[in-house]
């Protein structure tokens, strides 16, 4: 079995613009290329799992957001940072286009996009990561069975049950590295 660290998009490895879909305003934060690199070079499948309800809100649709992650992945492989798959949830339950109004197992923090990533790259959770901004996707790891890291950008507060509790609190991206690699091993033990 493979081993993968899942890595929430917005607020995590590009800088969060609300609804973002448009390739040219991709703006990598600092340290996630070299970051992303030394995982890569520790063994890791790099996924990306991202939330995109602004499709359900009818502010962009799948195939402006594939543009956007096609360009994004080629940033990231031009650095050396490229990543394996890009997962995204189109729906939400307010949204106004029918087809993705809708409560779904995908949705962070549901587990679906890491189950899904997992069945079809043969991952092995639990010996995985996932790295976020807020505390859903920490509870989508964990209930995936993935160790979670929260980059702390001052936005969450302190979870209220064990499922939102990550493992470790960085405040950067490239501390979420560093503790990572530096305890994989008690992961894959």
């Amino acid at each position: 079995m493979r081993k993968a660290v899942f890595l929430d998009r917005d607020g995590t490895l590009i800088q969060n613009h609300h609804y973002g879909c448009d390739p040219e305003s991709i703006q990598l934060l600092d340290g996630v290329a070299e970051g992303l690199g030394r995982l890569r070079r520790a063994g890791y499948l790099l996924i990306v799992v991202t939330n995109q309800s602004g499709i359900a809100r009818g502010y962009f649709d799948e195939g402006q957001l594939a543009v956007m992650h096609r360009r994004m992945g080629e940033i990231l492989h031009d650095q050396g940072a490229g990543v394996a798959a890009f997962y995204h949830c189109p729906h939400h339950p307010e949204g106004v286009v029918p087809r993705y109004s809708v409560e779904c197992h995908c949705r962070k923090p549901q587990p679906g996009m890491i189950m899904r990533a997992c069945s079809e790259f043969g991952i092995d959770p639990s010996s995985s990561w996932l790295i976020g901004d807020i505390l859903d996707d920490i509870e989508a790891g964990k209930r995936a069975g993935c160790r979670g890291i929260l980059l702390d950008l001052g936005t969450e507060g302190k979870p209220e049950i064990p499922d939102r509790e990550p493992e470790y609190v960085a405040k950067s991206f490239l501390e979420a590295v560093d503790y990572l690699l530096n305890h994989a091993e008690s992961a894959d033990g």
